[in-house]
C-alpha cells in the first residue's frame, strides 16, 4: 500500500496474524469492496464524509468500506454527489465482494447488515 493511500484511509485496519486472537464474540461489522473507479472513489468519499462509522481503506486496487452495524447506501444521494447517474445495479457491478447480507430494498437503496437479526424485517 502506498504511502498516500494509508494517509488517505488514516490507517490500515487489517492486522497481522500474529496479532489476531480468536474470541469466539459476534462481530456486527459489516463491509463492501469494490475495484478502484471514478464511482467506487465517489461512493467511498460520499460514505466516509456522511457516516462516522464509516472507515475507508484504499488499496492499489481495491478501496474497502467497513462499518458497524448497518451501511445504508442511497443512490439518490451519491448520484447527486458523483454528478451523474448511479443506479443499484452500477453499484452491485463495483462491488467485487462484502460481508453481512445485503439487501436491497428497492431501486434506491442498498442496506449492508451487521447484524443479522436486523435483516429479518427484509426476508
Amino acid at each position: 500500500m502506498s504511502t498516500t493511500a494509508r494517509d488517505a484511509s488514516k490507517g490500515n485496519i487489517f492486522k497481522s496474524m500474529k496479532d489476531i486472537t480468536f474470541d469466539q464474540s459476534i462481530s456486527h461489522q459489516c463491509g463492501v469492496t469494490m475495484n478502484d473507479s471514478v464511482e467506487a472513489r465517489a461512493i467511498a468519499e460520499f460514505m466516509s464524509e456522511n457516516d462516522p462509522g464509516v472507515t475507508v481503506t484504499y488499496n492499489p486496487a481495491t478501496i474497502r468500506l467497513d462499518g458497524e452495524g448497518k451501511l445504508i447506501f442511497k443512490m439518490d444521494e451519491i448520484s447527486e454527489f458523483l454528478g451523474r447517474d448511479m443506479t443499484a445495479e452500477t453499484f452491485e457491478v463495483n462491488t467485487s465482494t462484502h460481508y453481512g447480507r445485503m439487501v436491497r430494498v428497492d431501486d434506491n437503496t442498498v442496506i449492508l447488515f451487521g447484524n443479522m437479526d436486523e435483516v429479518m424485517e427484509y426476508i
